[in-house]
């Protein structure tokens, strides 16, 4: 067998996934951010859920893409477990459609189309408003590509009598119908499939294979249900970096077809024979050129009549992954830097990976209001006369964990800003490009936050280390009125970014913002008024001031995040 014929098998596999990969993207582009609403609110019961993920994952042709986009709305607390797991168990009815796209490449000579695809696609993209539909035939034509060049050759290979002996022999050593045989299949497609990260190639191979009468159908079955134990396995390691929810929905993504593997072997032969007569081809003088038609009936009706069964059992298999997944003990301690929401996935999309930053983005702004409340806490401990009981150790404690949470803001703001660097790395639409301006623009500000709460504990551990005199009682007033003002303003900056900013009434963000203004011009005439009039003294006054300032620019901040969010600039 000529070295260059298995580069020709090798590269026609390539372009097959490459076609597939182009071709789901440049969907989910055209799709935008209505899947992500779609899988957020379809999901009212077990059967709404299963729809949504079958509609998707045939909308995108990618179970891989919207596993998980799944995993990584319960990892965001946005789906639950419960309707996870009927969302995976559509987006597997869904993503049988592939199947049928491959058996149409086998069964049709469709290469003559590919060409007018590439030359209509390269005009498209040169439009710049039409670019996603020019992707899209771009990777529809090296899909259709990938697979006739894949047939060629594997037919050719067949036809070379040296290679052909040489692969008829290997698979004849498992010709016996025996449990070990077809045990062997099974677990070859499964570690082919997770080798390669796409059921897609695999299933293509396993085509050809049959096709060409080097690999008995019920060996191709089980190759198939291989792939399907196989596939699950991305969102598995996706998930390890992820929270217990959804290293649950992952888990449960491979139990349902471990289950399913289970009970189809213990029927397989009366349930291919099902497949067979309800496609037409006659086990017993079988036509090979209708092979790829029964693999990709029987990957339907294996993932069909799965779903149907286990959607009745589906708090049963919470259940099991539940106390199968057990939670880590550190996580969700917000006293250690980690990312919550970003993983090193594989496979992922621009529109995933925008979602997964703005999760982050979210719990980044959630770990600021938390540091600004530490720093209220911090100031009433200041207020304490009496340093020498247990006041000075619980504020000196709690000025090292503000401390920490600063450095935590530095870092999340470097590694949040990576990321989005990589993902700007892909080719994205224009509406994806501005949603990462806005957030690079929303971290930086972010970590502003963090700065000014730092600052502010600065000044009140120097006032309480140096064993100056208290603010008055009109001053711990002033100060505390303006930091729920600034509270409330990020309060509303929270909700803009865990919600929809179409729900947000921004108007309140901008009045809160000026009633924070105008009392920071209020209270600065005031101190000069008290500091002339011997209230406090001028140093006092100074410190006072600062604390107050701090706050006001903490409040620009956050209209800064605000403005970036909502794509607006205040007026």
């Amino acid at each position: 067998m000529s070295i260059w014929v298995i580069f020709k098998l090798l590269g026609s596999l390539a372009l097959l996934m490459f076609g597939m990969k182009s071709t789901s993207e440049a969907l989910q582009k055209m799709a935008g951010p209505q899947l992500r609403h779609v899988l957020g609110a379809m999901t009212t019961n077990r059967f709404t859920g299963m729809l949504t993920g079958m509609f998707v994952t045939a909308a995108v042709q990618s179970s891989t893409a919207t596993t998980l986009m799944t995993v990584s709305f319960v990892n965001a607390g946005l789906l639950t477990l419960l309707q996870a797991i009927s969302v995976i168990m559509g987006a597997h009815i869904g993503t049988t459609i592939t199947a049928w796209i491959m058996s149409l490449g086998f069964s049709l000579d469709i290469a003559d189309f590919v060409y007018p695809a590439f030359f209509i696609g390269i005009i498209l993209i040169y439009m710049k408003r039409r670019r996603i539909i020019g992707d899209f035939l771009f990777g529809v034509a090296f899909l259709f590509l990938g697979l006739s060049t894949l047939k060629e050759t594997g037919f050719s290979l067949v036809n070379d009598p040296e290679a052909s002996a040489a692969v008829t022999h290997f698979f004849e050593k498992f010709n016996d119908k025996s449990f070990m045989n077809s045990m062997f299949f099974l677990f070859m497609g499964t570690i082919l499939t997770l080798c390669v990260q796409s059921s897609a190639a695999i299933m293509a191979i396993t085509m050809i294979l049959c096709s060409t009468g080097v690999l008995h159908l019920d060996q191709g079955v089980m190759l198939v249900l291989g792939e399907n134990i196989g596939t699950t396995i991305t969102s598995n390691i996706v998930a390890m970096g992820a929270n217990t929810q959804a290293r649950r929905a992952a888990f449960a993504h491979l139990s349902v077809n471990v289950i399913g593997v289970v009970w189809v072997l213990a029927v397989l032969p009366w349930f291919l024979q099902a497949v067979c007569r309800i496609v037409g081809f006659d086990q017993e003088n079988p036509d090979l050129t209708r092979v790829s038609v029964v693999l990709a009936g029987f990957h339907s009706a294996f993932n069909i009549s799965n779903t149907l069964l286990l959607i009745w059992f589906i708090p049963y298999i919470e259940k099991f992954v539940c106390w199968a997944v057990k939670p880590q003990k550190a996580e969700g301690d917000e006293e250690d830097f980690r990312l919550h929401f970003i993983t090193s996935g594989i496979m992922k999309t621009p529109e995933l990976s925008v979602l997964e930053a703005h999760k982050e983005i979210a719990a980044f702004a959630y770990r600021m209001q938390r540091m600004f409340g530490m720093v209220g806490d911090l100031l009433a401990l200041s207020a304490s006369s009496n340093k020498k009981d247990k006041k000075e150790n619980e504020f000196n404690a709690l000025y090292t964990r503000i401390e920490k949470y600063e450095n935590i803001s530095d870092n999340m703001e470097l590694e949040i800003a990576n990321y989005l660097d990589q993902v700007s790395d892909a080719h994205l639409s224009d509406d994806t490009k501005g949603k990462i301006r806005a957030m690079l623009r929303e971290i930086s500000e972010l970590e502003s936050i963090g700065d000014s709460c730092y600052k502010m504990a600065r000044t009140i551990s120097r006032k309480f280390n140096d064993k100056q005199d208290h603010f008055n009682d009109s001053q711990y007033e002033h100060i505390h009125e303006m930091m729920d003002l600034t509270d409330q303003s990020l309060t509303q900056m929270n909700v803009l970014l865990a919600g929809r900013k179409e729900a947000f009434d921004v108007n309140r963000s901008f009045n809160i913002e000026n009633e924070i203004n105008n009392y920071r011009n209020q209270l600065k005439s005031q101190n000069i008024n008290d500091i002339n009039s011997h209230e406090y003294t001028y140093a006092e006054g100074t410190i006072y001031m600062d604390l107050i300032n701090e706050c006001e620019k903490l409040g620009d901040y956050v209209i800064n995040v605000v403005e970036a969010r909502m794509g607006t600039r205040q007026k």
